[in-house]
């Protein structure tokens, strides 16, 4: 059985990178980890930002594949987002890479880290604009810009779930769905 050294490095990286961060994360860090040398990471990655964008893209997709499962064809459209933003913000706050690169972003302020945010935060919002152009082909909401709409909903979402919470009790999962309905999914439904 040959192995993987490959998922050697990104296992290693990953944990390195949710334990330290991005900053504090080094190439000797992920070798030593993985139980490899040097050049063996060198062999799959180019340097430690094309490591960092592999293992972020991989953990958008299994973040996006949360959100999926979370749709159900049964439910109407204000539901499903409902359920998907919040499973997205659910895996956002228990995913400890994602709690190290936030964390890192606000008190270090790290280029790479903030870039790599604004990534995950454009793949949300390219996803969502997916649901909201297919609900409106589907004659499920008025036409809009579903850019726009994502961009709205993904920050009205955060700011219920995150920034609330930072001077309120937190909103349960049913009463932030009663607020993104009146506040937002009103002025969408026909």
């Amino acid at each position: 059985m040959s192995i993987d050294r490959r998922k050697l490095i990104i296992d290693a990286a990953t944990k390195s990178f949710s334990m330290f961060g991005y900053k504090a994360t080094t190439m000797d860090q992920v070798a030593k980890l993985a139980n490899v040398g040097k050049g063996t990471i060198y062999t799959f990655f180019k340097n430690k930002d094309e490591l960092f964008h592999d293992i972020v893209s991989a953990m958008v997709k299994e973040m996006i594949h949360e959100a999926d499962d979370a749709i159900s064809p049964d439910r109407t459209f204000g539901e499903n987002v409902h359920y998907a933003l919040y499973r997205i913000l659910e895996f956002r706050n228990e995913h400890q890479l994602m709690l190290k690169l936030l964390q890192e972003e606000k008190e270090m302020g790290t280029l790479a880290v903030l870039d790599m945010l604004n990534h995950i935060e454009e793949e949300i919002i390219h996803y969502l604009k997916g649901k909201i152009s297919a609900a409106m082909k589907k004659g499920d909401i008025r036409e809009n810009d579903p850019e726009i709409t994502a961009f709205l909903l993904l920050k009205t979402y955060i700011a219920l779930v995150s920034d609330w919470e930072r001077r309120h009790k937190p909103l349960s999962s049913e009463k932030i769905a009663e607020l993104m309905k009146f506040y937002v999914l009103k002025g969408l439904s026909k």
